[in-house]
């Protein structure tokens, strides 16, 4: 299976920004050891269902982590 997700918390950093959140859901996709990439618009995340909507969860979790 292949996804492609992207994720903005609506909360932004002291800098107006979603940069930190943002690299924080991409950490979290990088760290997770499955085929992956990232473009202007979309992370790619390619498994199992189960392990990329792990993933998934996960950095959508990490970037709401500190908002």
């Amino acid at each position: 299976m292949l996804v492609a997700f992207s994720v903005s918390p609506n909360a932004s950093d002291a800098h107006g920004g979603v940069s930190e959140a943002v690299a924080r859901a991409v950490r979290v996709v990088r760290e997770s050891g499955l085929p992956n990439s990232t473009n202007a618009m979309f992370t790619n995340v390619e498994g199992s269902w189960d392990e990329v909507m792990d993933v998934v969860r996960r950095a959508v979790e990490a970037a709401g982590e500190g908002s």
